[in-house]
């Protein structure tokens, strides 16, 4: 794994908004960062698509331990909404995607560590699947990419359409952000790509008509993907509706496991010393010296600690944790000259599908960490 600066293309910010990638530079800082590119090799490739699907197979095992067990306290998930989610997963709703978060330096013979799964609204999907796979074509067509995610997609779509019964199917989010309206787009486009009828609504358009939801032309939504967070739709007024339809959700509500970090210590707790995991903990550091606290719920790195030896080193802002946090082995992201990569590990319809590179001048992963892409080399 190597990180090499060579020169962005030249007039590269049209090349990209040609593919509607129109968020590539955030608040005049640049976001998609094509001044350098991560190298790969395929025996590495290997190692982290096989350490994807090891981690997937572990994450089931633990959804379906947490509800078997009735851990759902632990989750601080509302009581209400825990027959919903056991449905979900009996009836085995789909999950189109989900993204992990890695920690490796490229040593095939040291494992790559979860850091943790963005299971319910992952975003970076298209530049991951799309943006950079234009960009190492042009770069040099004789390289590869670790970057199957847009035929995963719609293969994934493909397999879902019998179940919509030629309905169709809404795709929605808060589309005043770029990011999430471009990767629900896209999605949707994938869909269409697949033979299925689609239509979207802003999530503050859906309505509610007394007995199903419905869209700005009072159709009703059947079936529906959204990139809005599962705990926020239960704290809101509409939520308590979702109980009283059968619209299908994707993802699905049983998702609401494997999106919380309590899944973390759940992980560690069945699989104690898999070599792809961190000791993580509920409550207390357990006599670790060095760890990052996490709270419960968070994103784009907010509310993060990191204590080395005992000692507070970093510490980020935000308005997460009183639900609680975990307690999660400090694993540092490697370095190189000053940056640090996080490795974003896709899983399309099940399976590994491709990666895509946030990096940062800090230990701690934010929403303006640059998009790097890479390219497999031999």
């Amino acid at each position: 794994m190597k990180r090499n600066v060579i020169q962005t293309r030249p007039n590269w910010q049209q090349k990209v908004e040609k593919l509607g990638f129109n968020y590539h530079t955030l608040d005049g800082a640049t976001y998609w960062d094509e001044s350098v590119y991560y190298e790969f090799n395929y025996k590495q490739i290997n190692t982290l698509e096989q350490t994807t699907n090891e981690l997937y197979r572990l994450c089931l095992k633990a959804v379906d331990y947490v509800i078997k067990e009735n851990l759902f306290d632990w989750f601080f998930i509302p009581e209400e909404f825990i027959p919903l989610i056991k449905k979900s997963w009996k009836h085995n709703v789909p999950s189109i995607y989900g993204r992990y978060d890695i920690s490796w330096n490229g040593d095939i013979n040291t494992p790559p560590k979860m850091l943790e799964f963005n299971a319910d609204t992952p975003t970076s999907l298209f530049e991951a699947s799309v943006i950079q796979w234009f960009w190492v074509k042009e770069f040099n067509e004789q390289y590869d990419q670790f970057n199957s995610i847009h035929e995963k997609i719609i293969s994934s779509w493909k397999k879902i359409k019998p179940e919509l019964k030629n309905k169709s199917l809404h795709f929605s989010c808060l589309d005043e952000f770029p990011e999430d309206f471009i990767n629900v787009s896209y999605l949707q486009d994938c869909a269409t790509q697949a033979g299925i009828k689609t239509n979207f609504v802003s999530v503050p358009h859906i309505g509610w008509n007394g007995q199903n939801f419905t869209d700005e032309e009072e159709n009703k939504i059947s079936h529906i993907f959204k990139l809005y967070p599962w705990e926020w739709m239960m704290n809101e007024e509409f939520g308590q509706h979702i109980l009283k339809t059968n619209t299908t959700w994707i993802e699905p509500s049983w998702k609401m496991i494997l999106s919380n970090k309590a899944i973390l210590p759940v992980l560690w707790k069945l699989f104690p010393g898999h070599p792809n995991l961190l000791e993580t903990y509920f409550d207390d550091p357990e006599g670790m010296t060095s760890y990052v606290e996490k709270p419960l719920f968070s994103r784009e790195g907010a509310n993060i600690t990191i204590i080395e030896n005992g000692i507070v080193t970093t510490e980020t802002k935000g308005e997460y944790g009183d639900e609680g946090f975990v307690y999660q082995q400090l694993q540092k992201l490697p370095e190189f000259d000053g940056n640090f990569p996080v490795l974003g590990s896709w899983v399309i319809g099940g399976q590994a599908a491709g990666m895509g590179i946030r990096e940062t001048t800090s230990l701690i992963t934010d929403n303006f960490s640059r998009f790097i892409p890479h390219a497999i080399i031999s």
